[in-house]
């Protein structure tokens, strides 16, 4: 059994799950149940970022212990992915002693990589990160994600020499060693590769208390790099533990907002470490309502909890991992997503089941083992084997579609009018294989919803006493 371990980015504390996050928790769990139903052993993992100063400010302006408020929020984000369906093996928290314990074991071991300087520039507080000049000046000042003025900041930080490992790291993402998806970032990463100085990796105490001490340096705190990119592999019991059986990664799911992270800081912090990077980075594209980018400003913001507590989970999954595209920027407007609802779940998938499963109960067709109920074709193992999971769930849907338009060509109510038992009892065990197969290959995007139906094909068929999606 072949080992594969798939991880998520873990979401910052400063606020509530959005649909970045849902996006990230889904695709990966759809990687996962696909890697486990081929037969692997399979670990996926989870967690929360929570260190920093927008953290302890939030803390502050609530009146709360700041421990007190990374827990609240950690219980939210964990009833989050809970509510999406998804099933991790492996969960960290950045405050977890066993994290920072081995973050600072981690820094140890990069420190011939590390140096202090005194830094003088641009911060932006809403990104907790450095701007180089030239981003001020294409910027024009202004950090366009938070529209505020950029900080100027003199000060003394720990940086990490990225310049040791910019040639190897061009390398690896050149010959796809690391291989970045979609396929048009690897020249953006390159680019920005090319174009990136060393980066600061910590803090004076002074500026940020809220967060984990540089070893043998008391004033100073880590910044978020070292610590929350780390966590996939202190998650797996690094450095403490061999992990060599899990890491690489088979596949990192990250927003596309920050890739650059994860393709040049976390990297390079590897190969520091002598330790293999990912196999694979995919990064997803952002979700816009009615064209825009959305922002609590704008006032556009889709809440997920809301559409998963109006049309329920399936749906959710439905339209998010098909309907959006997964590497590109995809639209979201409330009757897109009812239209595919009623549409295409409710009717293509639901009102299939219900009919199917009558006809069979109807005229007491015993359903044996059937061929095929259980097997991927090479055209679905293809594109999700390339992550292509939107294209892969359109050619799951085209065979429910099928299955649909079989029942419209055979009609097998006339042949039972006409009494052709034998005809029928094949024409309809055909269908219900055809519907399982196709059942099957969903079973990573909607695992609730074909659990059900492979229930309802169970032995004695039995028709669902309420619609699997009832229309809104």
């Amino acid at each position: 059994m072949t080992k594969k371990y798939i991880t998520t980015a873990i979401p910052y504390m400063n606020g509530n799950p959005h649909i970045g996050h849902a996006m990230d928790y889904c695709l990966a769990d759809v990687c996962a149940r696909y890697l486990a139903l081929l037969g692997n052993e399979v670990k996926l993992q989870a967690g929360t970022d929570e260190h920093g100063s927008k953290i302890a400010q939030k803390a502050d302006e609530l009146d709360v212990e700041v421990q007190d408020y990374v827990d609240e929020k950690a219980e939210i984000f964990r009833d989050f992915i809970a509510k999406l369906g998804v099933s991790y093996t492996d969960y960290v928290r950045t405050t977890n002693e066993w994290h920072e314990r081995r973050v600072q074991d981690i820094w140890r071991k990069l420190k011939k990589h590390i140096y202090l300087a005194k830094y003088e520039g641009w911060y932006c507080t809403g990104c907790e990160r450095f701007i180089t000049d030239k981003e001020y000046e294409e910027n024009e000042g202004i950090c366009p994600d938070h529209l505020k003025p950029y900080e100027k900041l003199e000060e003394e930080n720990y940086y990490l020499r990225l310049s040791d490992f910019k040639d190897k790291l061009k390398k690896a993402i050149e010959t796809d060693e690391m291989l970045i998806l979609p396929g048009f970032r690897k020249k953006e990463i390159l680019k920005l590769l090319e174009e990136s100085p060393d980066v600061s990796i910590s803090r004076p105490v002074t500026q940020l208390k809220w967060g984990i001490p540089v070893p043998d340096d008391p004033s100073q705190v880590m910044y978020v790099w070292v610590d929350a990119l780390s966590n996939y592999i202190t998650v797996l019991g690094y450095p403490e533990e061999d992990i060599s059986a899990w890491w690489p990664a088979t596949a990192q799911f990250v927003g596309k907002d920050i890739l650059r992270f994860h393709a040049i800081i976390w990297p390079a912090m590897l190969m520091g470490m002598g330790l293999p990077l990912p196999k694979t980075l995919v990064s997803h594209g952002m979700v816009l309502a009615d064209g825009q980018k959305m922002s609590k400003s704008i006032g556009n913001v889709v809440d997920p909890n809301e559409v998963i507590d109006k049309y329920g989970i399936d749906a959710f999954r439905y339209f998010f991992l098909r309907h959006i595209d997964t590497f590109a920027d995809s639209d979201f407007t409330w009757k897109k997503f009812e239209d595919a609802y009623n549409n295409e779940l409710a009717n293509d998938l639901g009102n299939l089941v219900q009919r199917l499963a009558t006809m069979v109960s109807k005229n007491n067709v015993k359903i044996e083992e059937l061929n095929g109920a259980s097997e991927f074709s090479s055209e679905y193992k293809e594109l999700m084997d390339k992550y292509e999971f939107a294209k892969a769930f359109d050619y799951v849907w085209e065979k429910v579609q099928g299955v649909n338009k079989k029942i419209d060509e055979r009609k097998p109510w006339q042949l039972a009018k006409n009494g052709e038992k034998g005809v029928l009892e094949d024409c309809l065990k055909e269908l219900v294989n055809d519907l399982l197969n196709a059942n099957y290959m969903l079973m990573p995007f909607l695992p609730s919803a074909s659990s059900k139906i492979a229930e309802v094909f169970d032995g004695e068929v039995k028709p669902p006493e309420t619609p699997l999606f009832p229309k809104s």
